[in-house]
Formats: structure tokens, C-alpha cells, sequence
């Protein structure tokens, strides 16, 4: 019988040490800057940065700079994307020589933009392939490399446990599970207990992903899959904390910083808002942060009339998003507990 106090302990990957053992998951256009720092300051115990396309990163495209630099967190780690060695490989130098602890490559992403490219979960139709990247990642860099998986592309294909055995024999030191495959995307519930067959094929770390949003479902997750430690992703949208929150159940601690009041609630949205612009400049920070301010009001101000809400997303100014905001949330009750975050 798992329990939640063991998510609390330390964990080692390839001789780096993560603070406790639930993760926040890499989220394209989510997890960039200010929300890392958000959810260590809560209390997770590894954050992962936004997926990195590699040959884009390789090749000085702008805006990936941001993406891979170090925020002063105690664990950098970077995911990459790509489908050539040659770039998986310039970019893992790339990202350990702006301090990367770990470089983690993606061959779970379902997204068509990425599938149609042969990145992604589309490496999980052709394991050689993977395992080239892989094997070009590894020997670019001394830093650990891990891999994010799904079961396989389909249900025909259920091979995570090859590509995880594999892995780990090419030098991964932990692997990442979302327990479905590519072809469900996020549709239907994730099969945690498809996830100890992965478990029983390495001796290496591995992680369990996919619908986990409270401390009970960590519990069960970690029953099902026999996994080492928790990952969580979307339960994060308008709740930076999410993940921040099991850790310290798990470890008998007080939250960290989760805001309790509207006017906590408020203060931190407004924080985020600004960070982010601070982050990207005015006009792209707008448009970056309109999908984080979407589902702070969605979980926190749901009844807000549609003209209010439009108002807010949409403005240019960011005096009249910040004054919007105030008014909306200033009114309400937030729903912060851990399971309404799921």
C-alpha cells in the first residue's frame, strides 16, 4: 500500500537531488519563467521548462533564449524536442552551458505540429530512431538525460517498456510515463496500472503522469504504477500550486504561499500578470499571459459575465487588465483547495 509520505523523500537522478518526489510537468507556452518559479516556491519538487524545439534552439532562432535560461531555481532542467541527432545534440550542449542540471527529451508530445514533424510521440513508431537521439544526446553532455514517454502511439503499439528498457541502457538515468497513448491525446482516463509494466523493465526512476490533480490521486497513482515519483500537468491551469500543495501534504508542512483570500488570490494573479510581462515586454506579454488569466477566472471567477471576462482577456492596456482583474476576483471566493485544483 503506497503512501503519500513517500512522496516527500528525496529522490536521485544520475547524481543530481530533487527535493521530494511530485513533479511539475513541461507545458508547452505554460511552464516557462514565472510559473517554474511559482510552483518551487510552492513546494515541487522538480520543474521542468517548456518543450524546446532543438533544431530552433540550435540554429539562435529568437525566443528560445528564453525558454532554456536559468531562473536560479536549485534544479535547471530543459526538455528538448526534434527529430535530428545533430540538433538534439547542439541543443543539449546549448542548454547545459546555460546551467542545465538536466536535459530531458520529449517523445511524449501528441501534438500534430510536433507528431507531423517525426518529434514527439511519433519517435515511438520507429524505437531505433528514438534511440539514435537518444544515444546523440547522451554522449553531447554530462549532465543526466531522461525521457518523457507515452504507453506507445496506439493500442497496437504498447511500447514504452522497450523504449524505457532501451533508454536506460543507452544512459537515461529516469523516465517520464503519461499513461496514455498518442492517439487518445487526453481524451478518456489514464491507465496508471499500464504503467508498472515500464516499472518492471528498468532499475532507473520512473515517473507517473496523467490525470493527477490531489493528494489522493497521487496515493493511487503510486499504488497502480509502482512508480517512484508523481508528475502533474494540467491540473496546474489557474493554480500554480497545485503540485507545491501535495508535496507539503505528503511531507506534513504547511502550503507555501497558496493564496486563501480574494484579496491573496488577487495579489497573486496581478504578481503572475506582471511577471510575465516583465518577462516578454508589453506586447507579447499580453498575448502570452490572456490563456493563464482564462483559467485563473475560470477556476476562480466562473460566474463572471462573458462582456467582464472579454474585457479583461482582450485589453491592450495593462492598467485596465490589472483594474479588471481586481474587480472580478476581489468579489469572489476562490476555490483553492487541492482537490478543486484537479
Amino acid at each position: 500500500m503506497a503512501e503519500l509520505t513517500a512522496l516527500a523523500s528525496p529522490l536521485d537522478v544520475g547524481g543530481v537531488k530533487i527535493r521530494n518526489r511530485v513533479f511539475l510537468a513541461p507545458m508547452s507556452g505554460i511552464t516557462d519563467e514565472p510559473f517554474r518559479q511559482r510552483a518551487h516556491a510552492h513546494g515541487t519538487g522538480l520543474v521542468v521548462s517548456e518543450m524546446v524545439a532543438s533544431g530552433e534552439l540550435a540554429k539562435g532562432r529568437a525566443g528560445c533564449d528564453l525558454r532554456i535560461r536559468h531562473s536560479g531555481l536549485p534544479v535547471h532542467m530543459v526538455q528538448l524536442a526534434g527529430r535530428e541527432a545533430i540538433h538534439m545534440a547542439e541543443g543539449a550542449r546549448i542548454a547545459a552551458g546555460e546551467g542545465a542540471d538536466i536535459i530531458d527529451i520529449n517523445m511524449g508530445c501528441p501534438a500534430k505540429k510536433v507528431t507531423g514533424g517525426y518529434a514527439g510521440s511519433a519517435l515511438m513508431r520507429d524505437l531505433d530512431h528514438a534511440l539514435s537521439l537518444i544515444e546523440a544526446v547522451v554522449g553531447a553532455v554530462s549532465v543526466p538525460v531522461t525521457v518523457k514517454m507515452r504507453l506507445g502511439w496506439d493500442e497496437s503499439a504498447l511500447n514504452a517498456p522497450m523504449l524505457a528498457r532501451r533508454a536506460e541502457q543507452a544512459g537515461v538515468k529516469m523516465v517520464t510515463v503519461h499513461g496514455r497513448t498518442r492517439c487518445q491525446f487526453y481524451q478518456g482516463k489514464a491507465d496508471w496500472r499500464a504503467i508498472a509494466r515500464v516499472k518492471q523493465a528498468v532499475s532507473i526512476p520512473v515517473v507517473a503522469n496523467g490525470d493527477v490533480g490531489s493528494p489522493e490521486e497521487a496515493v493511487t497513482i503510486l499504488e497502480q504504477s509502482g512508480a517512484d515519483a508523481v508528475m502533474i500537468g494540467r491540473a496546474h491551469y489557474g493554480a500554480p500550486w497545485v503540485a507545491g500543495g501535495i508535496a507539503m501534504a505528503a511531507a506534513g508542512a504547511n502550503t507555501q504561499g497558496i493564496p486563501t483570500t480574494p484579496q491573496e488570490l488577487t495579489d497573486y494573479v496581478v504578481s503572475h500578470y506582471e511577471d510575465m510581462l516583465a518577462l516578454y515586454g508589453i506586447e507579447s506579454g499580453l498575448r502570452q499571459a490572456r490563456k493563464h488569466l482564462g483559467w485563473y477566472l475560470d477556476r476562480h471567477a466562473p460566474d463572471v459575465l462573458a462582456e467582464r471576462r472579454k474585457a479583461i482577456l482582450m485589453s491592450f492596456e495593462p492598467g485596465e487588465v490589472i483594474a479588471g482583474l481586481r474587480n472580478v476576483l476581489a468579489d469572489g471566493s476562490p476555490s483553492i483547495s487541492l482537490r478543486s485544483a484537479a
